[in-house]
């Protein structure tokens, strides 16, 4: 009889989880339907190769915002990684009170608003340079990747087997190449995963754009003039009161929605070969 309670528990409490969770993705579920149902009917082939068209004119694409997104991430990129895996490298081969507040920093930095970078991307780019530029917000992104790619890369290096260091020592091989050339590329599968898990964090970010990139209707691809993203797009069109905007509006949220699942798809399959070398 105890043993017939055991199993009916069991098998209630398995529902209850199955049901719980299906309950926490039904919302999920229901925004990418939503945002596929409606950006695929506005996404043809000129939605991708023009320009924006002025309010009540037919047609018209977000090549701008493209080029502008890719832009924007790739001066994130060069700006966050570097120093990013450098401080993640300080983090794990040093332990003093400096590591334990950078650590500390580290954290706050994580947790600062998006709205709060844009600020600071402002005040450290803006105002100097005098005008809006991909530059700026590059930078205001950059810092929002940063405390991404600096956790991951210390939690990475920490699993790299210290046998590795051990045998290069043994070999002769100073501190600053063993770092270098055997640590850190035996770390660069879970390494480079971190920094494509930053660019998806920065990817859709539309707060710090509004002060530092602040959009243009023009292609652009030069970082010290403005420029138009995918989240400034859908944002600025959202809320506008013409119909036409609201269609680009679902189609660019549908190319956002595509351009993250690829990276996520690209970073689950960089991780897992990773995890195989181990």
């Amino acid at each position: 009889m105890n043993l017939k309670r055991r199993i009916l528990k069991d098998k209630l409490l398995k529902i209850l989880v199955i049901f719980f969770s299906l309950s926490t993705l039904l919302p999920l579920f229901f925004v990418l339907f939503t945002v596929v149902k409606n950006g695929i009917a506005a996404i043809d082939l000129k939605f991708f190769t023009s320009l924006p068209v002025p309010a009540g004119e037919q047609g018209g694409g977000i090549l701008n915002s493209i080029v502008g997104t890719f832009l924007l991430l790739i001066i994130a990129f060069l700006i966050a990684s570097p120093f990013g895996i450098l401080v993640g490298i300080f983090l794990t081969e040093v332990q003093n009170k400096f590591t334990d507040l950078l650590k500390i920093l580290v954290n706050v930095l994580q947790g600062v608003p998006s709205i709060v970078m844009g600020i600071i991307g402002y005040l450290l780019v803006v105002k100097p340079m005098g005008g809006f530029s991909a530059l700026s917000g590059g930078v205001a992104l950059a810092f929002m990747m940063l405390p991404v790619v600096i956790k991951n890369t210390e939690e990475t290096l920490r699993l790299v087997p210290s046998y590795l260091k051990e045998a290069s020592f043994s070999l002769g091989t100073n501190y600053t190449r063993t770092i270098l050339r055997v640590v850190l590329p035996a770390g660069m599968g879970g390494v480079f995963s971190g920094i494509l898990i930053g660019i998806l964090r920065i990817a859709g970010e539309t707060a710090p754009l509004l002060f530092t990139a602040f959009g243009n209707p023009f292609l652009n691809i030069n970082p010290l003039k403005p420029v138009d993203a995918l989240p400034l797009l859908i944002f600025n069109y959202a809320m506008s009161p013409y119909e036409d905007w609201y269609k680009i509006a679902w189609g660019a949220s549908f190319v956002l929605i595509m351009i993250v699942l690829i990276l996520t798809i690209i970073t689950k399959f960089i991780v897992r070969r990773w995890k195989t070398q181990f």
